[in-house]
This record gives structure tokens, sequence and C-alpha cells, in this order.
């Protein structure tokens, strides 16, 4: 867990005995002889009893988990809790309900306190209230949300899907999408449902409903959310009466192929909940007998309104009776009225889910030399008028000999880049009205396939307050979910710093602003020295350093750069015109690769760098590499990124994606791509990395 400070400190005391071989000291001499045993001692009395040992906590593995709180006490908090339950921390989230903790670190819950809402809290530790955490919500009469309870996310899609209890349906939103949002689809249920688990690798949806049976819908994403059958499945005896009454909480086991319910019973009586096995579940249908059902007084169970599955360790969100239950081993074991191996006092807990550590991918733009495999190179389109490829974004592969997909934004756009979630992030700006902005998309890199930008997928960052006139290229830092943005306006030119989880119209996190109003082009951050290199259209790139931790100590404006680096050759800065405009620093081989696009208006006179110890470079700094020349078709190279030690461009006025392979060992000249393909206007270009 990310952030969360957990960790005690075990002062043990060592108690020295008073006679600690004090001959070790002594004099060299020889010893004395030994003197007359003295006489025996009156037996003692004997001593007390020793207290007997008490019975240590189950010795589960080490785990997190997170805790949904709705009581009249603590309501609308989430709890940190341990694997023994025993709490580390208690937040305000301002929701109630259903949660879950993605492989993004993002903490997606569901309320219905107040008005319905979907809150996501993206880089969630649980140390701090939510008004602490980048994030959006979805609420308001379009969602049509009426008491969301359980909730789901698929992760390879980014989908949300929530159980609405009074609704009586499930409704699915994207994971980027914010605001008074109507959902991507809403599916009708024959009861009201509670919870919901959903298996991505088998498109298959089960919904636990009130009424006491389980709904299992095949294909439910295939189908455009619109399953044609559904099966439903009734925990029942060997007669094929039905045991279940009000079913609350459930997963999934994929590898087993089970199912485990939670049924409350009735809620207003603390001693009559259930839980129930189901075996084969992807193709359980009708009355099924369980192969495992636990009830009765000993097992605390009466509200199980929530449960989440740890290997074979079961935990049981019980509200009625104040608790957390774990039951082991829940797979196997007797019927009837089983204990549980561990009951640790909560009030009313809502839902739990665990706390899963983060996989941590390196961002593309991170990744310059190391062997890598890429599925291909996302490009962005920008003609100076109207075409087919205004506003596209389009996916081709690592030869550039095919086209994999096709997204439309709807709009002109700039430059685009990539989350390691598979999120995407797009520039806009609109000279018309002198206004720009971020377009959040959820999924851009595989799964989203040509749907076109849609508020009920994706959200929109832009306003007054961010800043935002003419943004153009941007970088990712998806460990610390932030976004660099250029903005290359005339007025207030900076690099403008913003989590792409927030929405709306939000001021920048930070901004950093060059010497002398100096415009940025594009940016690149380097996580590695906590750098940001900022391409300048003067033909230099200003270096700004500990961007995060002068960010994380409160600093909101970076007022000139730490150093400016100007590229030159033997010694002379290159003459004008210079107009940085791509850039892409590596940390392991510490070089720098830019592009210049030299006069706008001239599409011959572009030129591609290489810097070498960039970390140290800093005023007239030669160039290791300098191509140039009709050969290199080098006219107005606007966008760059390195991977696996080959660089790609986009060409915007000759119209190419171009590949340059093994860069920083390149000879300088008049050197050729090694691979290049036509393409309308490029305006950006970005690797696509396979994770």
């Amino acid at each position: 867990m990310r952030n969360i400070n957990t960790s005690h400190k075990n002062v043990r005391l060592s108690l020295l005995t008073a006679a600690l071989l004090l001959s070790l000291s002594a004099c060299n001499g020889d010893d004395g002889a030994d003197g007359t045993n003295g006489m025996d001692g009156a037996p003692g009395s004997p001593g007390e009893p020793g207290t007997p040992g008490q019975d240590g906590s189950p010795g589960f593995a080490s785990a997190s988990f997170f805790i949904a709180n709705n009581g009249d006490v603590n309501r609308n908090t989430v709890s940190t809790v341990d694997q023994n339950a025993n709490e580390l921390a208690r937040v305000m989230t301002g929701a109630n309900e259903g949660l879950v903790y993605t492989q993004s670190g993002r903490l997606v819950q569901a309320g219905d306190s107040d008005m319905p809402v979907l809150r996501s809290l993206c880089n969630f530790d649980g140390t701090s209230d939510y008004s602490m955490y980048a994030g959006h919500q979805i609420t308001g009469a379009n969602t049509g949300l009426v008491n969301p309870k359980g909730i789901g996310f698929a992760q390879t899609s980014g989908l949300v899907m929530v159980a609405d209890f009074n609704g009586q349906k499930v409704s699915v939103f994207g994971g980027q999408a914010a605001g008074n949002v109507e959902p991507i689809a809403e599916l009708v249920l024959t009861a009201k449902p509670w919870d919901l688990a959903y298996e991505e690798n088998t498109d298959r949806l089960f919904v636990a409903l009130t009424d006491g049976t389980l709904a299992v819908y095949d294909d439910f994403a295939a189908s455009d959310f619109a399953p044609a059958v559904m099966r439903l499945v009734v925990p029942s005896d060997s007669e094929g009466n039905q045991l279940s009454v009000n079913l609350h909480g459930i997963v999934y086991d994929a590898k087993s192929n089970r199912v485990v319910l939670s049924d409350v019973g009735d809620a207003a009586v603390a001693d009559d909940g259930q839980l129930f096995v189901i075996e084969n579940a992807s193709s359980a249908d009708g009355a099924t007998v369980p192969s495992r059902m636990i009830g009765g007084d000993a097992s605390l169970l009466g509200n199980p309104v929530d449960i989440a599955l740890t290997g074979t360790d079961l935990r049981v969100a019980e509200k009625s009776n104040d608790a957390i239950l774990v039951f082991s081993n829940i797979f196997n074991g007797e019927n009837g009225n089983i204990a549980p191996t561990l009951v640790t006092s909560t009030i009313k807990p809502e839902s739990i889910a665990e706390f899963t550590e983060l996989t941590t991918w390196r961002d593309a733009s991170d990744n310059g030399i190391t062997t890598t495999p890429i599925m291909g190179v996302a490009v962005s389109s920008n003609p100076s008028s109207q075409t087919a490829t205004t506003g596209q974004v389009a996916q081709y592969s690592a030869t550039l000999s095919s086209q994999l997909n096709t997204f439309d934004s709807g709009i002109s756009i700039e430059s685009a880049a990539y989350l390691t979630s598979g999120d995407g992030v797009i520039t806009f700006d609109d000279p018309a009205t002198s206004t720009g902005g971020l377009l959040v998309i959820n999924r851009l890199k595989g799964s989203r396939g040509n749907i076109p930008f849609d508020t009920r997928y994706d959200h929109v960052i832009a306003g007054d307050n961010t800043g935002l006139i003419a943004p153009k290229g941007l970088d990712v830092h998806s460990e610390s979910g932030l976004v660099f943005v250029a903005d290359v306006n005339e007025t207030t030119p900076a690099i403008r710093v913003f989590s792409p989880c927030s929405s709306g119209n939000v001021a920048p996190l930070l901004s950093l602003e060059a010497s002398n109003g100096a415009r940025p082009w594009d940016v690149d951050y380097d996580p590695t020295t906590d750098t940001a290199y900022a391409a300048l259209t003067n033909g230099s790139v200003a270096v700004f350093d500990e961007v995060l931790r002068k960010m994380e100590s409160g600093e909101t404006v970076l007022t000139g750069e730490d150093r400016l680096i100007i590229p030159a050759m033997n010694g002379m800065a290159f003459t004008a015109p210079t107009n940085i405009h791509g850039i892409d620093y590596d940390s392991q081989s510490d070089s720098l690769v830019i592009s210049d696009v030299g006069s706008a208006s001239d599409a011959t006179d572009g030129k591609l760098y290489v810097i070498g110890s960039a970390k140290m470079a800093d005023g007239i700094t030669d160039v290791l590499v300098n191509i140039a020349g009709p050969n290199s078709m080098l006219g107005n190279p606007v966008d760059l990124m390195m991977t696996n030690g080959n660089v790609y461009i986009a060409e915007k006025s000759n119209g190419l994606i171009m590949r340059f392979d093994n860069i920083l060992n390149s000879p300088s000249g008049d050197i050729s791509p090694d691979f290049s393909m036509a393409y309308p206007a490029p305006e950006s270009i970005s690797i696509l990395p396979i994770y």
C-alpha cells in the first residue's frame, strides 16, 4: 500500500545480569584457593502460579483491506485494516456503499446517503479525506442512479458496473466518465440487486438479487450490454426447496469456477444470515444445491452485507453484529452452524475490498533503450484544414506496415499520450476562442476500438481556472497520476501539471514558467531524476529540477528554469531559425533526443539532435548526433519518442511517420529513415508498449 505508515517500532529491553563475568576484566595473576562451602539455606516458599498464556490471532498472510462504514457515527468513511481487521486508518470519502480498488490505485465507491453518486479517488492510500485526492464523480438526474450499492470494475475495458437497488438494474459507465452523464447501458433485472461480480475474461456477469436468486448473464459486453439469455440460479435443498432469502454479497473465484454468496435473510433479524458456495458457477442454472452452507448462532451471521475472498479465506462485512468475520478454507468443511475463524468488532461495515499491491510499469517516454515489446505507435493528426483525419488518433504496427484501429475525438486536436492503464490524454485548442483543454479518454490504447469521444466514457479538463489556452505536447507520469502539458500561448506560456483523474474547470497543480517568456512546445518528465525538460520554440531546452519534490512541498509556480541547454556544434549555437518541438529524455543513457523544425514554413530545414550527459548539460552544448538534409525528409518534425533505441518522428510538413534506428549511435549527416509511411499532417506520436 502506498504512503500508509503502518510501521511500529518494537523496542526490546535486554536485562544484563549483575555478575557479567567480572573475572574477564581482572588481573592475569594466579587464582586463589577455593573457600569452604557454606551451609545450605532453608527451602524457599513455592512461587505463585504463572498466568496462563492466551491464544494469538490466526496466522493469516499479511494483507490490507478497505472497509466502507455506514453507521450513525462513521457513515461516509473508509477504514484501512490489516489481515486481522485491526484498523490502521480511517478517512472521509463522502460515500457509504460498495467499493473497489483498481490496479491503477484508484478507489471507486458508490454512495446513497445523500445524492446517489459514484466517486473515484485516484492514488488512494487511505491516509487523507477525499478532498485531498484528485478525482471525479458521476452524479445527477441523467445518471439514472437511485440507490447504488455493490460495484464492479473491469480492469481491461475500464468499465464501472453498479448494482442499483431501488432502480432494479445494473448501470454501466466508462471509468473516466464524470458529472451528470447518462450510463452506457442499463440492464433491467427480475428483482432488486445488491451486488455483482464480473468475470472479464469470459464476459460473464453475476448479480446477487434480494429475492434470494443469482442472475447470470453470458456475453454481457459482447451483446452491447443487452444479453439475450439469463440464467437464474436458486440455492436449494436436494428436494428443490429454496434455501436463500435475500442475497447481498457475491464473489466469483475464476480458478475453481465457484461463487460464494452471502444472504442477510430478514434485515431486521441479527442471527439468520447464511453463506452459500455454488460449484460450476459458469453453467449452473435453476435449483442448485450448494456444496457448502454456513449459518446459525455460532456463525454470528446476521446481516452479512458484503464478502471478499483472499485465497480460500472469506472475509464478511457483518453489519447487524458490527463485525468483520473470517471463515478460513471456505470451500471445504462441514455445513451448518460453523463459528468463524476470527471475529473483529467494527461499527456497521457495509463493504469490504482487498488492497492489492500495484504493478508499476514504466511509461513509454521513460523507457528509451531497454528492450521492450511494443504493439505499435499512435499518431494524432492536425491538418491545417478539415480532412478525414482531423481529430483522429490512429494506431499502427511497430514497423508502420498496418493500421490497428482509429479513435475519433470529434474536434481538432493536438497531441496524445497514454497512461500505463491504457487511458489516454489528448490536448486540444480553439484559436477562435483562445481556449484549450484536455480530453481524458477511457482505455484509448486498445479495447476502446472505434468508439468516438463520448462523455459516458470520457471527461474533459477545460475552463478559465486551468489556464490552458494553446496546449500542444504533453507527457504523463502514471505512477504519480500526473500529466505535464506544454502551453505555447503568447501571453502566459508554461508547462502546466494536472491530475488526469480530475475533471472540469480545475486549476493546475503546478506551473513551470521558463525565463523571459519563452514558449514551450513539448515536455518530457523524467521520474528517475525528478526533472522536466521543456522544448522551447526559441531553439533551447529549459530544465526544471526537483519538480515533484517542490510541488509536494507546497509550491504551485516555478519561475525560471534551473538550467538552459542551447544545442550547438563545435561550441557555436545553431543559427536561426531554430524552433525545438519534440523532446524525449532517456535516463539510462542520460541522452536527450530533440527535433528542430527550423522555419515552420520550410519543409526541408528540419533537424534531429542527440545531446549526451544531459543531466549536467547547461548553456552552449554540442550535440552528438545531427541529422538533416533531403534524404532525412525532415522538414517540420513536430514530435518524437524513443523506444528500443529507435526514435519515431511525426513529420508534419511532409506528411510522414518515420523511424530512425539506433539513434544514439547514429552518424550525423543526411541520413535516411529506416522506416517511413505517409500520414496526413501528423501532430504527435506515442509508443504503445505491451505490458
